[in-house]
């Protein structure tokens, strides 16, 4: 069925199996306009409506089938917390990007927003200057990727539903094939150390995984997790008491002993270096990497010099190929890297990178990889 040609609704059946489709939240309507229009600037993605609370949305959702819904966090009448549900409810394959301004408060309901079912989180800038002005930061970058990405996912997740189906056809879309993957042997090392990176889908699959671990898996543990700041020191307190281990942001000149997890600062790189015998977290602010600050390829980089061979590296669900870098130089050291499988990634984007590019000696879905690193890390046991 054709759709009418309006404001709202860009773009034919035709075309709609290939564009992203794309909702935008906020009660500001500058905001509103500004994502809007960086979104329409690119020719694959189709802005097919606003909203200006939660409830709108909903309301939205049901006229117009959309594959990602960017949604502010206090709104009136429904905010944004309220309205997951209810959007998931509307459409289950529709991805959420929770967008915030950095406080310590709407950092805590982005966590939890992930729990309820949003997929990712986005720092809104501080100013509209910094919405116009995209030299200024990363904001469109990050924005556009996600969508473009997080799209996929909502389309390979099929069909929608009868009630999004009464506006437009959606083409259904095949899961992702079986790849062909070769993998490494695993090499029997000792590590000292486990380092794993994550982006998109990494605060849940962390969680899983270091439970699984445990609080003694005899070496330290560092974290790279592409988040900005104020994020990270709640996740890491998220970590600590969810999984019953010793979590905590990273700063700079802290020791690194065993049985404790690091996790990297938003907007700072974090890496190791040993002085005098004892190994210590740097923390920096030199130019992001992959457009990530923090970035996972530093920190492995910062590892071979210190540990040699002796590293086993995790890499989980995440947009990008941040990590394929580092693995190889960890790989060249005679080190091992493992990764999550595609089907239980959210993103298959960092995994897949390590994976295809075969420096991986096991890629695992995600409910093995904790019990898998922790075989290996206790090896290394002291």
């Amino acid at each position: 069925m054709s759709l009418p040609p309006t404001e709202q609704t860009k773009g034919s059946v035709s075309d709609m199996s290939t564009a992203c489709r794309a909702i935008v939240v906020d009660d500001s309507a500058v905001i509103r306009g500004l994502i809007a229009r960086a979104l329409r600037g690119r020719p694959e993605i189709t802005v097919v409506g606003t909203a200006s609370n939660g409830q709108n949305a909903v309301d939205l959702l049901k006229r117009e089938p959309a594959d990602v819904i960017i949604l502010d966090i206090e709104m009136p009448i429904m905010d944004g917390l309220t309205a997951i549900p209810l959007l998931k409810q509307v459409d289950p394959a529709a991805q959420i990007i929770m967008a915030s301004t950095l406080t310590h408060k709407n950092a805590e309901i982005s966590l939890k927003a992930l729990s309820l079912g949003a997929t990712d989180y986005l720092p809104k800038p501080t100013s509209d200057r910094e919405l116009i002005d995209d030299s200024s930061n990363s904001f469109n970058h990050d924005l556009i990727e996600k969508v473009v990405e997080l799209s996929k996912i909502a389309r390979n997740k099929g069909v929608r539903s009868a009630s999004t189906q009464k506006t437009a056809t959606i083409q259904h879309v095949a899961a992702p094939t079986k790849r062909n993957i070769v993998l490494r042997p695993m090499p029997h090392i000792s590590p000292d150390i486990v380092a794993i990176g994550t982006s998109t889908g990494g605060p849940q699959a962390l969680f899983e995984v270091i439970r699984a671990v445990g609080a003694t898996p005899g070496v330290p543990v560092v974290i790279t997790q592409h988040m900005p700041p104020s994020f990270t020191a709640i996740l890491a307190d998220h970590i600590a008491n969810q999984c019953n281990v010793k979590c905590e942001e990273a700063k700079d000149g802290m020791p690194v002993v065993a049985n404790h997890y690091y996790l990297a600062p938003g907007d700072y790189h974090m890496t190791l270096s040993r002085v005098a015998g004892q190994v210590t977290i740097s923390l920096n602010k030199e130019p992001p990497e992959n457009f990530c600050r923090p970035s996972v390829d530093p920190m492995l980089r910062s590892l071979v010099p210190i540990y040699g061979r002796n590293i086993l590296t995790v890499i989980l669900t995440g947009m990008g190929q941040d990590g394929l870098k580092g693995s190889e130089q960890v790989i060249a050291a005679g080190g091992a890297v493992i990764a999550q499988d595609e089907a239980t990634s959210v993103v298959w984007g960092m995994p897949g990178a390590v994976a295809m590019a075969g420096v991986c000696s096991g890629v695992y879905p995600l409910n093995e990889i904790g019990h898998v690193t922790r075989q290996v890390a206790t090896r290394g046991a002291r």
